[in-house]
């Protein structure tokens, strides 16, 4: 089994010394980066398979690192953030985090999380049974190929996250049927029950946000307000 890379991004150097140590002992490569600048150039020349991002550092900020590395990657991304800070939690998941998690916290919840979301990545990887392989998807002007998470709209290509990918999908596999917040939760974080509905919605805002990009009449996401979301397919 492959040994999974885990960037923290942090500016104060006693928790990335000891959050390194926690998770090396768990079994993780890490890699640790100081500032903002310092981290987008290192996950450059090596990416990692995960990276805990703390939001508030000086002169590049996690909200700021997480922006720009949203423009080329999907990388499972999990942000910290100040005990009951809830700007900076809207703000992460509408510029893409997957998760996130208030300081203080213990290491032993940040292992669950990150080893959680990694879940979530292979699981939207595969899709499937672990011995049945992954199909693409097709749903009219949409594909979306698990093995290579690679979701396209009209021949356009969309970087998705993992939660992104994993909701979409949920959707488009019963076009016309109604999924509630609650299965949605249970499809894109399985067993993670710390997530509320506002999670769901700012996802949901987010993917319709990119699929607006490259096609301004997109409305195959519906809402039914009480109810949840479907898929339309025409």
């Amino acid at each position: 089994m492959q040994v999974a890379t885990v960037a923290l991004v942090d500016d104060d150097r006693n928790i990335l010394a000891s959050l390194a140590i926690a998770l090396e002992d768990e079994g993780f490569k890490v890699q640790s980066y100081a500032d903002g600048a310092q981290a987008l150039a290192g996950m450059e020349r090596e990416p990692p398979d995960l990276v805990v991002l703390d939001i508030k550092m000086p002169g590049l900020d996690g909200l700021e690192v997480l922006g720009r590395l949203r423009r080329n990657s999907s990388l499972p991304v999990i942000f910290l953030t100040s005990k009951d800070d809830e700007i900076d939690e809207v703000l992460g998941l509408k510029l893409g985090a997957d998760d996130y998690i208030r300081k203080p916290f213990s290491q032993r919840l940040l292992v669950e999380r990150i080893r959680a979301l990694l879940r979530r990545a292979e699981r939207a990887a595969h899709g499937g049974p672990e011995d049945e392989p992954a199909r693409v998807l097709m749903r009219g002007p949409l594909s979306l190929d698990p093995q290579r998470h690679l979701c396209t709209w009209r021949g356009h290509k969309l970087e998705l996250t993992v939660t992104e990918f994993l909701l979409l999908q949920a959707l488009a596999q019963r076009p016309g049927h109604v999924k509630s917040r609650e299965q949605l939760l249970s499809a894109a974080y399985s067993d993670d029950s710390y997530v509320d509905d506002r999670t769901i919605d700012s996802h949901i805002k987010r993917l319709r946000r990119k699929f607006k990009q490259v096609d301004d009449g997109f409305a195959a996401i519906e809402t039914l307000y009480g109810l949840g979301y479907r898929y339309r397919q025409d």
